[in-house]
């Protein structure tokens, strides 16, 4: 059974190796996650959150909204017990939206750090 995890944690990786190999892409985490820290401290300690959530949102734009939002329509209301669940599944879709978003920008500057071959004259 471990020999059949070990391809899948192989894919991940290779899939999220771009998010972290450059400057860029980490730069990038580092504002998604900072941004984060910043919602969930006003969520869960500040006595008044207000517009909180606009900033992982901008963060980690354009994905976010085709990830973030839907999530929240489906997360419990503020009436709930479950109440403190939902700023976690939000959280949850902006990292994962900007995870994607940094193995992106890491692909894309990967490519215009590529040098191409010359052709020998």
């Amino acid at each position: 059974m471990a020999r059949s995890t070990r391809p899948r944690l192989h894919r991940i990786r290779a899939l999220l190796a771009p998010a972290v190999d450059n400057w860029l892409a980490r730069g990038y985490l580092a504002v998604v996650a900072a941004s984060l820290g910043f919602f969930l401290y006003a969520v869960y300690l500040s006595p008044d959150p207000g517009f909180a959530g606009i900033w992982p949102i901008m963060a980690t734009a354009p994905l976010s909204m085709f990830v973030t939002l839907p999530l929240m329509l489906v997360s419990p209301d503020w009436d709930s017990p479950l109440a403190w669940l939902s700023p976690l599944i939000f959280s949850a879709g902006a990292a994962l939206s900007g995870l994607v978003n940094a193995a992106l920008i890491g692909l894309l500057a990967r490519r215009l750090t590529e040098r191409e071959p010359r052709p020998a004259a």
